[in-house]
């Protein structure tokens, strides 16, 4: 007859509620989600959105088969002062963004919440500048405010 290493009987409970939260640990999206570590190894620290100021405008080469320079922004996240790179979407965007604007940010929305496409290593892209729609202005809908 084998014994169960498992505690078994009438009042067994708390020893199999202890058992079972010390062996929890071994299951690695619980230990992440319990220690953080998402949150912690993100610049936005869990949010959806975030506000930045703009330090430069960059190009990044993009990923092969594809040959083009995405337009990029280097901002400071009004937050926490993390910098981070962040994509301009739209045709003639850069045209729109200046040095020591403020902008939005959101994901950009590739899996996991990695990089999307061929930008390597840009997680994020802007979508308001100085309080007005980015779209919009490339749109030419609205006329960004004067400082």
């Amino acid at each position: 007859m084998t014994r169960s290493k498992s505690p078994k009987g009438e009042f067994a409970g708390r020893k199999q509620g202890k058992k079972r939260q010390r062996l929890r640990w071994s299951d690695k999206y619980y230990k992440r989600r319990l220690l953080m570590l998402d949150k912690k190894a993100d610049p936005l620290v869990g949010s959806p959105q975030a506000k930045a100021i703009v330090l430069e405008k960059v190009g990044v080469e993009s990923k092969q088969p594809n040959s083009a320079i995405r337009k990029c922004v280097r901002v400071q996240l009004v937050k926490n002062g993390k910098q981070i790179t962040a994509f301009l979407p739209g045709d003639g965007a850069l045209n729109y963004v200046d040095e020591h604007d403020e902008v939005m940010l959101e994901g950009i929305g590739g899996s996991m919440g990695r990089a999307m496409g061929d930008i390597p290593g840009v997680r994020w892209k802007v979508f308001k500048v100085n309080g007005v729609s980015l779209n919009m202005l490339v749109l030419g809908k609205k006329e960004k405010p004067r400082r």
